[in-house]
């Protein structure tokens, strides 16, 4: 298995991380609404999903509000809301509230489900090839990541989960894209630490576990 050698007195940077970052980078600028949101170039934009985000974690989790009165508060809401706008535009002489051909869009409907199709095809497709076991060293990764969610599922609420995993998702970037080289430097450092443990690991656990031969098909 080789090794990623990192020298701290190099400004040369390792082939893995200089890939890492450039796929990262093609992500981001094929994607640019989400680079925008994710690296905080808008910042109002991204404020305010943080603040949506908050709040809906805030009224569920503290307050304890219930998902169907909320609703239909939002909806008692917005009916009276449009009923007094109705009327005040009519007696002004002024254009009553219209829905948004944009919301209603066809096109953007049949994208959205193309693209979601893809990536769903795309995360199951994934998860089969870890779970064949073509590569035990990230089968390994994967059971232990999931354990982790496990454990820390049975601390706090699936609400309370997500919102951490949306602010992680929402600031990372960001701070990743201002502590680049440190960040790398920590990862390289990391991953040699993470390939010592599992060749370790391998010869003295792995390797002593019995197999029995391998059948040909017919």
């Amino acid at each position: 298995m080789p090794r990623i050698i990192y020298d701290s007195d190099s400004n040369v940077q390792p082939k893995s991380t200089t890939r890492r970052r450039r796929s990262f980078t093609i992500f981001l600028a094929e994607e640019k609404v989400i680079a925008d949101i994710l690296l905080w170039r808008n910042k109002y934009l991204s404020a305010g999903l943080l603040a949506g985000a908050t709040v809906i974690w805030f009224l569920f989790e503290v307050a304890e509000y219930h998902f169907l009165t909320l609703l239909c508060h939002i909806s008692i809401t917005t009916m009276l809301v449009v009923f007094i706008w109705s009327n005040v535009a009519a007696l002004m002489d002024r254009y009553p509230p219209s829905i948004p051909k944009v919301i209603l869009s066809e096109d953007a409907f049949r994208k959205f489900a193309l693209s979601f199709h893809a990536k769903l095809t795309r995360g199951i497709s994934i998860l089969h090839d870890i779970a064949s076991g073509k590569d035990l060293r990230l089968f390994l990764l994967a059971i232990a990541l999931l354990w982790v969610v496990s454990v820390v599922g049975n601390c706090c609420s699936s609400l309370s989960l997500l919102y951490l995993g949306f602010l992680c998702i929402h600031t990372l970037p960001a701070l990743y894209e201002r502590y680049e080289d440190e960040v790398n430097h920590l990862a390289v450092r990391g991953s040699q630490d993470l390939h010592t443990f599992y060749r370790k690991l391998d010869s003295t656990v792995l390797n002593r576990i019995p197999r029995g031969p391998i059948k040909k098909m017919r």
